[in-house]
């Protein structure tokens, strides 16, 4: 048996469409939308409508941690722009979406990212994608856990979850084979981009679930560029299964 396992698309839905090749399966561990890219700051939702001028503005604030600045300044973006913003990025959130799945290959086994916009999802599944969150499904015999979406940070990103209700996903998933989250275990070598020289957060929770219950594999996403991409728990192998979008390659698991 063998699956190829993606994280942090956002966007790359040319190399997405390749990304089952091979594999009898595709999970998907979220961040499908492009929002602005720290690399190329002409790509993205906030770049399209904005330029990119304004968007290597507003990365340089974020970047130097001066948020309220950036969101000042992107409040008054809005404002020239006119409407609801929420409008604005609902129309090229779904254009994004539609782009996405219509890449994304059959038979998929999806959970959110912490920027993705879980009600839209329903409107773009085709039926070979199954969206599971604190759920569980068996893939060729092994028993996979879903935990998606991110926790509480000052990014403010669309799915930040509470640690309670994070925490409670987790334990509805309970012994599993394969652990899929977004976002990493709390162990600080995983949570350390070395690119954007910071640590991300990441889920207590989900560590001690895997120290009590040691999972064949925990697979993840989120920190695009890790300290260390796996460590190992016990019996329990957690990987970064890779920036999509740069990488444009799957990580596989074969059993």
């Amino acid at each position: 048996m063998r699956v190829h396992v993606v994280s942090d698309v956002h966007g790359r839905a040319d190399a997405l469409a390749r990304a089952g090749d091979g594999a009898d399966a595709l999970v998907c561990l979220g961040d499908l939308i492009l929002f602005v890219d720290y690399s190329d700051h002409s790509q993205g939702i906030f770049p399209d409508l904005f330029g990119p001028e304004k968007a290597t503005e507003f990365i340089g604030l974020r970047a130097a941690g001066r948020f309220e600045a950036a969101r000042a300044m992107s409040a008054l973006l809005w404002a020239e722009l006119g409407g609801d913003p929420r409008d604005h990025i609902e129309s090229a959130v779904r254009r994004q979406y539609e782009q996405i799945f219509a890449a994304m290959p059959e038979p998929a086994y999806l959970t959110y990212g912490n920027v993705d916009l879980p009600p839209l999802w329903n409107d773009y599944l085709r039926p070979g994608h199954q969206v599971l969150d604190g759920t569980t499904a068996e893939i060729g015999g092994l028993t996979f856990g879903f935990v998606g979406g991110g926790l509480r940070t000052r990014y403010r990103t669309p799915y930040e979850i509470d640690d309670e209700e994070f925490a409670r996903k987790v334990e509805a998933v309970g012994r599993v084979d394969v652990l899929c989250c977004h976002i990493p275990p709390a162990v600080p070598e995983l949570l350390y981009d070395v690119v954007a020289r910071r640590f991300e957060r990441g889920s207590e929770a989900t560590l001690e679930a895997i120290r009590m219950t040691q999972p064949r594999y925990a697979l993840f996403g989120h920190v695009h560029q890790p300290l260390a991409s796996r460590t190992r728990i016990g019996r329990t192998e957690c990987v970064n299964v890779g920036h999509f979008r740069g990488r444009g390659t799957p990580f596989a698991l074969e059993w």
